[in-house]
């Protein structure tokens, strides 16, 4: 019988046990599925050391050959508790001074010993706080698009629904609520693809701070979503986190949808879609509004002039040099490779020398940020470049 992998100690005693009573090693070897040079191996360990002798041994080594030697440790956390502000390279230099006939460790694993007794601070990492944009007020159709996701829900086949709704501010009119199976944005391109072609292209679009409208950790706080907007002349406007009222005429459609679409939820995807399509039906065409004195919202609707079209590659004649942005999120300049951030990947960027050794990258009308000979990333030049066109392509 082979050895029990949840009670090893156990057989380990049942065998030892048998060879007590004067079994021969032989038969209770493969009665226990064991070789007998394993089973030797056990009753030599339980002669010598009794029942601690079968317990499992550490299978980690005592020492390592390339193990820091104690005393040296000894010295570097005593010269880091007499100095504090010193860091690894100078401890480094100490040592030298100390035991010149002693190869000092490298500044790197000085720094490991330090950080493992927690004699190092830590740096807090710079992240993207989301602080929501300026926020406009649409006059007239097509001025203002609003876009979220209405809150996950269950399918009767167990799937979870993530509703896309686009909605436009000034006249109510649901452009478009599609049943998707994540916020993932490839299904939020193609629905904004769609919606684009049909509808036309709006002044600006306003989203919450969430996937895939924004990435929290990208440069910005973009996402390839709103990058691709800014491609297509599209302004883009966000409402500050936790204030869900900014964006409350699309909020109280999403309650309406609520009530009248998904309770009780539909079988699968197909059908739960030919509901909400029925559901975008009455609302723009036969539902009155009280805040259009009573009209329909397709009455006061009409498409935008602006049609949809592929962005060209942008130019940028006041700059030195055009660069496409690689697909891992860089600026490859000869044998450099300059960190940006893959929202951007496969765009084209304007980069222009502005000083001795510094660098402006610029993304059509926008100033992104600066890099110099010595950094290989982009610094942000600012909080939100996207607001605001600080930077013209073509001379006034």
């Amino acid at each position: 019988m082979p050895w029990k992998e949840c009670n090893r100690m156990d057989e380990r005693l049942r065998f030892v046990a048998r060879l007590l009573e004067g079994e021969k090693m032989a038969p209770t070897c493969r009665e226990f599925g064991i070789s007998r040079k394993t089973g030797y191996k056990i009753f030599e360990r339980y002669k010598e050391f009794g029942i601690k002798g079968l317990e499992d041994k550490a299978r980690s080594s005592y020492r390592h050959p390339n193990e820091t030697p104690f005393q040296i440790r000894s010295a570097i956390l005593r010269i880091k508790q007499e100095h504090q502000t010193w860091g690894a390279p100078k401890i480094r230099d100490k040592l030298i001074k100390l035991y010149p006939m002693v190869k000092p460790p490298a500044s790197s694993t000085i720094h490991a010993i330090l950080d493992r007794h927690g004699l190092v601070k830590r740096r807090k990492r710079r992240r993207h706080k989301a602080k929501g944009t300026d926020l406009s007020t649409a006059l007239a159709p097509n001025a203002l698009w609003c876009a979220d996701y209405k809150g996950q829900f269950r399918l009767g086949n167990k799937k979870y629904c993530y509703p896309l709704t686009i909605t436009d501010q000034r006249s109510r009119y649901l452009l478009s609520c599609e049943a998707l199976e994540s916020t993932k944005e490839q299904g939020a391109f193609m629905v904004f693809e769609r919606t684009f072609k049909e509808f036309g292209l709006p002044t600006a679009i306003r989203t919450d701070n969430g996937v895939p409208f924004s990435v929290p950790h990208a440069l910005f706080g973009l996402s390839r979503l709103s990058v691709w907007w800014l491609r297509l002349g599209i302004n883009i406007e966000r409402i500050k986190p936790g204030n869900p009222q900014q964006n409350g005429r699309h909020e109280r459609m999403h309650l309406t949808l609520k009530k009248e679409a998904t309770k009780p939820p539909s079988y699968n995807f197909l059908q739960q879609q030919a509901r909400f399509e029925d559901f975008v039906e009455g609302y723009n065409n036969e539902r009155p509004h009280q805040a259009l004195n009573g009209m329909y919202p397709a009455e006061l609707y009409t498409p935008s002039p602006r049609e949809f079209f592929n962005p060209e590659v942008p130019e940028y004649p006041m700059h030195e040099r055009t660069v496409q942005v690689s697909q891992c999120g860089r600026i490859c300049i000869k044998k450099r490779k300059i960190s940006l951030s893959r929202v951007f990947a496969g765009q084209y960027l304007g980069i222009r020398e502005i000083a001795d050794d510094i660098w402006l990258v610029s993304f059509m009308d926008y100033d992104l940020g600066f890099f110099d000979g010595k950094e290989d990333r982009v610094e942000p030049v600012g909080d939100n470049p996207f607001a605001t066109k600080v930077l013209p392509m073509r001379p006034e």
